[in-house]
């Protein structure tokens, strides 16, 4: 569905001297997310992650390399590929001196969407997401939780193919965020692929088919979360070192305790997740 080929994307800022130095974000990146995937971008701050986003979704052209949507390249057709995306944005942006109904009803309008289909389809997404009974509260009235479920639909009220999430669950409880989690494992079945960048490796891990670990532009893995976690050794045996927690990875739970066994001090161990992952390419957590 959307192939990345070979994408730079540069740009000049000032060094602590004041000279103007030439940047990379994004540096030779190629990728291929399939229809009907939940794919997963994720990278420590200045990765390229919202970079590369922001050239996914044509707000910013790459310096190099191509985007094709279904073998189109997307700034040779911005006007129609646009139509088939839709965009969630990490910062809550909905028009606050208007209703639910009146905020999903401005963006029908704003993709010229027939008055009936308009009013069919927010019907049909707020009881989606079960806000059919606050269509006439004012959006400062929502609750957190409420607000990210209804960023979700208003993206979705064209009926896009390609989604993308910029930190959907950012700054919520955890019951709120796996209520989202229920939401957007349900989009791949009515037929949206998804493109997700989060800072929780949790929920990366929890939802995306597929993970590109980002690292200063560069992509430095591409695969499952199953399989990243298994390259790495399925089993950790963790301790408390001198001056930071230690961690050794093993392939078998066996070896793992053979090797807890020749410490003289008290050990964990467990499964290897995304997180370890994560750390052990980049270098350092998310921040």
């Amino acid at each position: 569905m959307l192939t990345i080929n070979s994408l730079v994307k540069t740009f000049s800022s000032k060094n602590k001297e004041g000279k103007l130095i030439l940047k990379t974000a994004v540096d030779n990146l190629s990728l291929n997310i399939q229809s009907g995937e939940i794919f997963g971008l994720l990278g420590p701050n200045g990765a390229g992650k919202t970079t590369t986003i922001r050239m996914l979704t044509m707000l910013t052209r790459p310096t190099s390399g191509d985007i094709l949507y279904n073998g189109k390249n997307i700034f040779d057709h911005e006007q129609e590929i646009k139509k088939y995306i839709g965009v969630v944005p990490q910062h809550i942006n909905f028009d606050q001196d208007l209703t639910v109904w009146e905020n999903m009803e401005l963006h029908g309008r704003l993709h010229h969407m027939p008055t009936k289909q308009r009013r069919n389809r927010i019907s049909e997404l707020l009881e989606y997401v079960e806000l059919q009974d606050r269509v006439n509260d004012s959006v400062k009235k929502l609750s957190g939780g409420m607000k990210r479920r209804l960023l979700i639909v208003r993206a979705l009220m064209h009926n896009p193919k390609i989604l993308f999430l910029d930190e959907p669950t950012v700054a919520l409880d955890p019951q709120v965020r796996r209520r989202i989690w229920d939401l957007i494992r349900r989009l791949p079945k009515d037929g949206v692929t998804v493109v997700l960048t989060t800072h929780y490796i949790e929920e990366a891990e929890n939802l995306c088919n597929r993970v590109a670990i980002l690292n200063k532009g560069k992509l430095i893995k591409l695969d499952t979360p199953v399989q990243l976690c298994r390259q790495l050794g399925k089993y950790v045996v963790e301790w408390d070192g001198e001056t930071s927690r230690q961690y050794r990875f093993f392939d078998a739970r066996q070896l793992a305790a053979e090797f807890a066994s020749t410490l003289d001090v008290s050990t964990t161990i467990r499964h290897s997740n995304l997180e370890d992952v994560f750390v052990e390419l980049t270098g350092r957590t998310v921040n």
